[in-house]
């Protein structure tokens, strides 16, 4: 690199220091240390590496960028805006407002050119490694020895705090094993932490445990122009494995007083500490959100020469498509993901005999994979019992990508992280599957999920106390109101096989946030819809299954989910009185009912309602008021046969007869 490209990269690295500073001091809020202790290395990564072109941000064969560390997120927005993403100087001087395009923390959808939501440190490498895996995965499907149609990389930046995470690990050790060469982590080695320096917490060898993964790591000066070029280069060097390369950097870079120091991470510079910066750097001490001319200049060249870059992918694409129209079609039906109008006919015959939810999905899954093709999913090591392996349709594994079933190993918040990076990078639909009650170590990323409105799909089997003999450690009371509280998750328990099927439909043709299906372990039996509504129903979260005299006002309502709609269903059968039994699989669903509808299911006039589920009851007082009663659990499971638990927790139809006797006539 000669001198006058070190220079000019250190010109556009200090621009994006004063932007990133700017917009701190301006909102008076944020972290200026980390965006501008990262800036040589970003600036060297977007003006000689990156594959991106800001005119057409969703351009498919793009790179993905990704920080992890999203409190850099200044840092983010100032090289997005001389990218050419859109972002105007009046956007950065909107940081962190109200209803702006530059939020404290990368949104995805929110701000062009940000790949995905990151802020809850790791989360931003395990959605980097899922997009890792959705590129191969397509390459494997759309490539040939011809022409290449899928081709990019996946860079991210991390921190000392995401390396800390456990996510991390869980993460970076799958893609050690899937050898995912395309994968470039800039690991910004400060040694600084809020608290103060990173030893105090952390002493771990980062170069012997990422060798210990299976990955590639290099070293190099984060701000040295012509280390930092040596180290990218190297990286883009395909060995088959993932690449880490460790910048170490001084945080705050720049700042005279601050730089180096925890001072610098996580509040403003003060107006007078900015000053000596830009003075430090060269710039005028007075003037903010400056653009040098020849910085401009260099960022247009850069964006000008991907635009070309894009349009010669698009013409071979379209040559390709010419070439072979059956490509195109393909192609399109990745990228839309849409459900053959003949779906239903694709769906399993149920007989009469009983069968669990989650032997039901099983079959789903398979009936409709061939309808399907851009359907992929695995589980944390549990595929047996949750029932997700798509039989015959091969494996995801080290350079053989063109498989249809993962193995996460037993990591469900790595599991998670990478399905939203896969969801975000499109092309694929993917689900997940974990027992119930480990839901809550993919929490956190499920909640991100459903801030993205990114449509995962978590197969969650094992699904109340009749789990049995595990006992209480592996039996789910409070994950299911748990889940239920997380904004824009679509929450599905089916009650039978016909609606696991129903409830598959819905979750496929959800395009708007994460589905989450909660699965029987036991057999329920098969509710007759030669008598009994359609299962379709299910798309509505809650639907009128039984009524003894439909004409009349009932007495009272059972509403129940899952397997307790056909212990609601018996209970009803076996009463003279006219009782109503709801099914209602997703509150989530019923929600977005209009009222009308919500009221011809649960009529206001009706005030005795009596909801039957096994989880604890928060929240079902919504549906019976306050006149109403719950039959829930109040308190963990226990060990022993499901069927000597459901007599010890009151699940029976006598207990729930009994319980229904008792409240109908106080």
């Amino acid at each position: 690199m000669s001198k006058l490209d070190s220079d000019a990269l250190r010109l556009a690295a200090d621009t994006l220091r004063c932007l990133a500073a700017d917009e701190v001091q301006t909102a008076n809020s944020g972290h200026p240390g980390v965006a501008m202790g990262l800036a040589d290395v970003v600036a060297c990564l977007w003006l000689r590496h990156l594959k991106v072109c800001g005119a057409d941000p969703d351009w498919a064969d793009r790179d993905r960028f990704v920080m992890s560390g999203g409190h850099a997120s200044a840092l983010l927005y100032a090289v997005l805006h001389l990218a050419g993403f859109g972002l105007t100087l009046d956007d950065l001087r909107q940081f962190r407002q109200l209803g702006t395009r530059t939020p404290g923390h990368p949104e995805y959808g929110v701000t062009p050119g940000v790949e995905v939501t990151t802020g809850p440190l790791g989360q931003g490498i395990a959605a980097a490694v899922g997009m890792a895996i959705a590129e191969r995965m397509l390459a494997a499907r759309f490539n040939s020895e011809e022409r290449a149609l899928v081709d990019h990389r996946t860079w991210v930046t991390c921190g000392d705090g995401d390396m800390e995470e456990g996510i991390s690990h869980e993460a970076c050790s799958l893609a050690g094993a899937l050898g995912l060469e395309k994968l470039t982590l800039l690991y910004d080695s400060n040694d600084i932490s809020i608290e103060g320096p990173i030893n105090v917490t952390m002493i771990d060898d980062t170069k012997r445990r990422f060798e210990s993964y299976g990955w590639r790591v290099l070293r190099c000066d984060g701000h040295d122009f012509e280390d930092i070029d040596r180290a990218l280069k190297k990286a883009l060097r395909p060995d088959g494995r993932p690449t880490l390369v460790i910048c170490r950097t001084v945080i705050g870079k720049g700042s005279p007083n601050k730089a180096g120091s925890a001072a610098s991470h996580g509040a403003p510079l003060g107006a007078d500490e900015l000053r000596l910066t830009k003075q430090a750097l060269g710039f005028d001490p007075d003037a903010t959100f400056v653009v040098p001319e020849s910085v401009r200049k260099a960022f247009d060249d850069r964006t000008a020469k991907m635009r070309r870059q894009r349009a010669k992918w698009a013409r071979r694409l379209r040559e390709a498509f010419v070439a072979d129209p059956a490509i195109e079609a393909r192609w399109s039906a990745f990228e839309r993901q849409e459900l053959p109008a003949d779906f239903a006919a694709a769906l399993p015959e149920w007989g009469d005999r009983p069968v669990s939810t989650r032997v039901a999905s099983g079959k789903v899954l398979n009936a409709i994979a061939g309808a399907c093709p851009w359907l992929v999913g695995g589980s944390a090591d549990l595929a047996p019992s949750n029932m997700t392996e798509l039989k015959g349709l091969g494996d995801v594994a080290r350079g053989a990508f063109a498989g249809r079933n993962f193995h996460f190993g037993v990591r469900e918040f790595a599991m998670g992280g990478v399905m939203n990076g896969i969801a975000v990078h499109g092309g694929l639909r993917v689900y997940g599957g974990t027992f119930f009650v480990f839901c809550d170590y993919a929490r956190p990323a499920l909640r991100v999920a459903a801030l993205m409105g990114a449509p995962v799909i978590y197969v969650l089997t094992h699904d109340s106390f009749y789990v049995g003999e595990d006992g209480p450690t592996h039996e789910p009371v409070e994950q299911l109101p748990a889940l239920r509280a997380i904004p824009n998750v679509c929450d599905l328990r089916p009650a039978d096989a016909t609606e696991t099927a129903a409830a598959w439909e819905v979750a496929l043709r959800r395009k708007d946030g994460p589905s989450a299906l909660m699965l029987s372990r036991q057999n329920l039996p098969i509710l007759n819809r030669a008598t009994l509504p359609p299962a379709t129903n299910v798309a509505k979260g809650a639907y009128v299954l039984w009524q003894r005299d439909p004409e009349a006002m009932p007495e009272a309502i059972l509403i129940a989910s899952g397997s307790e709609v056909a212990l609601a269903l018996e209970v009803a059968r076996a009463d003279t009185r006219n009782l109503r039994v709801v099914s209602m699989p997703s509150w989530f669903l019923f929600e977005r009912q209009s009222q009308a509808y919500r009221e011809t299911v649960l009529p206001p006039a009706v005030r005795k309602r009596l909801a039957i589920e096994a989880a604890i009851p928060m929240g079902w007082e919504r549906y019976v008021g306050a006149a109403g009663e719950i039959i829930g659990m109040t308190g963990w499971g226990a060990s022993g046969p499901a069927a000597a638990l459901a007599k010890h927790f009151g699940f029976t139809v006598e207990a729930v007869a009994a319980r229904l006797n008792a409240y109908l006539s106080r």
